[in-house]
């Protein structure tokens, strides 16, 4: 006779999404897909865009039976424990970003955080991340970096920030990485070539998996005589100096 668990739990599956408008399965492994048919209730950054992932990965499932709660910067935190209530009735529930990885400079971190301190199994799956797609792509130090999230918007705040990740840079010989607003990205470029060191090494990694993806490493000298177009594309940046 098979012993079953007292008390079995649904999984917490942590599902990558696409980082633009990629054919999905040319970006994801079908267990995404295997997944997404099998799961019913989500947990997501915003609705609309984890619904339209949810069909065009499986158009076949019924968007109805969809239970969905979402987790952004307007969420009440104390209401997410009990959206992981499925989990510990039985069923799995999947975690979504609105991109590449969930937990992940992502919200979705907090609920990973509550699945584990409930004994909630937590398991990821294979999918893309931005950051460490640029990382890969960099040509810099990928034994010993750092992702530092968004800098500071106040320009003294941010000019002190710069150069205190560039200070860092050089001491620990470690790579920098940091993410911007879309709409702000000509303005961090600026900043960048303004404030670091010429023989500082800046990559710029836009619109990464798209077709319209652009990867390039060179010093801020190099940098200083390059126009580019990096308004509304969601881009990584790199600095070590060495």
């Amino acid at each position: 006779m098979e012993l079953k668990p007292l008390d079995p739990k649904g999984k917490l599956y942590l599902i990558p999404t696409r980082l633009g408008d990629d054919v999905p399965l040319e970006v994801l492994p079908i267990s995404i897909k295997k997944v997404l048919e099998q799961v019913n209730h989500y947990i997501v950054e915003n609705e609309k865009p984890a619904r339209r992932f949810i069909k065009k990965v499986s158009p076949s499932k019924s968007q109805r039976s969809l239970v969905i709660h979402t987790v952004n910067k307007y969420t009440d935190t104390s209401e997410i424990p009990s959206y992981l209530t499925p989990c510990l009735n039985g069923e799995s529930i999947g975690l979504l970003s609105d991109a590449g990885c969930p937990g992940i400079a992502d919200p979705g971190a907090e609920v990973v955080k509550i699945a584990h301190e409930k004994g909630i199994p937590v398991t990821p799956l294979v999918g893309p991340s931005s950051i460490l797609l640029a990382m890969m792509s960099s040509g810099m130090n990928g034994q010993n970096f750092t992702f530092n999230g968004y800098l500071p918007i106040d320009k003294n705040e941010r000019k002190s920030t710069i150069k205190h990740l560039e200070k860092i840079s050089l001491e620990r010989n470690q790579s920098q990485i940091f993410i911007e607003t879309p709409y702000r990205n000509d303005k961090m470029f600026a900043d960048l070539t303004s404030m670091l060191h010429p023989n500082t090494r800046l990559c710029i990694a836009c619109d990464i998996t798209l077709t319209t993806e652009f990867i390039a490493t060179k010093t801020i000298e190099e940098w200083k005589k390059e126009e580019i177009d990096l308004h509304k594309r969601p881009t990584i940046y790199i600095i070590q100096r060495e």
